[in-house]
Formats: C-alpha cells, sequence, structure tokens
C-alpha cells in the first residue's frame, strides 16, 4: 500500500489547528507528504509545514492567549476591513523566512479568490507569505490583498477544500482534512442545557442576571451571519469532496471551538490527530 500523500487541508480560522495534528498523524503512521495544498489556514499551516517550520509554528501557538492575540491584531478605520492582518504575519515570519513557493521542498499551493472576478486564484509560484496572506483575507475582517487588477480575499469564499488544485504523482493517495464543518445541532443542545441551569440557578447574582439579559442572547446578528456563512462554506466542501472523491476524507466538525479559539491550540491539534487516526484505521480496514 503506497504511503506517499497528496494533502489538502481546508479553511476554518482557528478549528485548522487540527490541521497540525492531522500532519503530526499522517507521519507518526509512516506517510509520506509529497504535495500540499490548502485554503485559509489550511493553506497557513500548509506553507508552514512546506517550508520546515511546523513544529516552530506549533510552539509559537503555545504562547499565544487573548492577551497576544490583541497585541497581534492591527485594527484598522477603514470601511472595508477591521484588521489590517500585518503584524500576525510579520510575527510567523520572525521564524518562517518568507522563501519563493517554486523553491520549497514540498510541491504548494494556495487558493485565494478574487473579489473583482469572482474566480479563484491560485498561488504555485511567488511569495509564501504573500499567498498566505491573500489565502486568509477573511471577508470584511483581514484587509483584502491588492495584486495588479485583483482584490483577493479568503480561498474558502470559492473553494475551502481545494482538492482539485493539489500537485499528483502516480501512485499517491489524495487525503482531505475539512474543518470547514461546525456542529451546531449538538452546539445548541448544549447552550440549551446550560441556559436551563440558568434559568434554575440559586444564586442571586444569575437570578437578577436571568431578569436582565434576554433569552436569545446566543442568538443575534453576528451569530446568524457568522452561522449562514459557515454553512454555505460548508456545503461547497461536500460538493467538492463528492466531485473529487479523495481516498482518505478526514471530516472534523467541532462543537466547543469556533473560528477565533486560537488560545487553544493544543485541545484542537488532538482532536485533529485523534480524528485523523480514526479516519486512516477506517481506510487501512478496506484495503
Amino acid at each position: 500500500m503506497t504511503k506517499d500523500v497528496a494533502l489538502v487541508l481546508s479553511s476554518g480560522g482557528a478549528r485548522g489547528l487540527a490541521h497540525i495534528g492531522a500532519i503530526e498523524e499522517l507521519e507518526a503512521q509512516g506517510y509520506r507528504i509529497t504535495s500540499i495544498a490548502g485554503c485559509s489556514m489550511g493553506a497557513l499551516v500548509g506553507g508552514v509545514y512546506a517550508a520546515g517550520k511546523l513544529k516552530d509554528f506549533r510552539e509559537w501557538m503555545k504562547t499565544i492567549d487573548r492577551k497576544k492575540m490583541l497585541e497581534l491584531t492591527d485594527f484598522s478605520l477603514s470601511l472595508n476591513h477591521i484588521v489590517k492582518g500585518t503584524r500576525i504575519i510579520e510575527a510567523i515570519m520572525e521564524f518562517v523566512p518568507d522563501m519563493p513557493i517554486e523553491n520549497m521542498p514540498i510541491p504548494y499551493c494556495a487558493v485565494a479568490t478574487d473579489l473583482n472576478s469572482g474566480h479563484e486564484v491560485m498561488f504555485r509560484r511567488g511569495s509564501l507569505f504573500k499567498a498566505i496572506r491573500a489565502s486568509i483575507s477573511l471577508p470584511s475582517f483581514y484587509e483584502p490583498v491588492q495584486i495588479g487588477n485583483m482584490t483577493l480575499i479568503d480561498g474558502g469564499v470559492t473553494n475551502p477544500l481545494p482538492l482539485n488544485r493539489v500537485a499528483r504523482h502516480k501512485g499517491d493517495l489524495l487525503i482531505g482534512v475539512d474543518v470547514s464543518g461546525h456542529d451546531y445541532k449538538t452546539q445548541t443542545e448544549i447552550q440549551h442545557e446550560l441556559a436551563e441551569k440558568r434559568k434554575h440557578s440559586r444564586s442571586l447574582s444569575q437570578q437578577i442576571l436571568n431578569r436582565l439579559l434576554p433569552d436569545s442572547l446566543d442568538f443575534n446578528y453576528y451569530t446568524m451571519l457568522s452561522r449562514a456563512s459557515s454553512l454555505m462554506i460548508r456545503q461547497n466542501s461536500i460538493l467538492m469532496a463528492k466531485l473529487m472523491k479523495p481516498d482518505v476524507l478526514v471530516d472534523i466538525q467541532m462543537t466547543r471551538y469556533g473560528g477565533f479559539d486560537y488560545e487553544k491550540s493544543e485541545k484542537i491539534i488532538a482532536i485533529g490527530r485523534q480524528k485523523t487516526l480514526q479516519a486512516l484505521n477506517k481506510y487501512q480496514k478496506i484495503q
């Protein structure tokens, strides 16, 4: 059975830290990643891995807490984005030097979206960090990247699981890791249970809060827009998996961790390892 892998990593914000665990488990099981493609957080993790700096990146992520995330957030007064996105890239470049993609030891592709044409834009050559910065440009949050006549935003808008963009080699396995989904049903059930506990709490302070705060506090304009966007991205990744039929699909739908939970990296990485091992075991049983 071949051990060469063409690996594809999806978008998913902080949930994409599970990609680190997926890569570590693949290597632990003796697989060799011979090419990689990614979108958004998948482009970041995949690019750092292809540059040979994944261990350094994981160690750096251990230092991230809410205070440091705030320090790395360069807020902007622009009308089309909240954060410039320069500080985070510069921080990573301190231990992952920029390099031409074509000179990297592993063939790599990052996917972004041109807001003007609506088309995918693939980076297979040129600056690694320009490719990553374009691919992670979450609409309205990070500043879009201007390259020529293109206004580049997050690749997850057009191709959140770019199984059709990874370089292939004869006899390799196509493996996709999809963290674009979120288990909203289970999350809603958990929130409902917590709300019921708060209602029946004997704490005086909690009873006062129950009277002051609406029952639907967790469901607002932000959560509705965020969930709607997530569902659309999820459907696109499902369709891509049906179209390309990867040999192994590691489907990771999380309940407790969202797109901005970067300070919980170790727990998210552990989930990535666990889910990848389960998917590999299932694949090996049918071979």
